[in-house]
């Protein structure tokens, strides 16, 4: 499963981080969405879905 996050739409809710953060963490300065990985770790499919839904700007998505 592939990764992406877009920094410009994200608000730095922290959702994502949150959730998985084996995969997401955010920046320091800007606390926009950073991503560890660009595909998901072995098993952890179903939590990068849910960190999907829950980021209220809509700025990660997976495939």
């Amino acid at each position: 499963m592939k990764i992406k996050a877009d920094t410009t739409v994200c608000i730095g809710a922290g959702m994502c981080a949150l959730t998985l953060p084996e995969v997401f963490d955010q920046s320091e300065d800007e606390g926009t969405v950073v991503l560890l990985r660009e595909t998901a770790p072995e098993g952890q499919e179903e939590a990068v879905r849910r960190a999907v839904t829950l980021c209220p700007s809509g700025a990660i998505s997976a495939s």
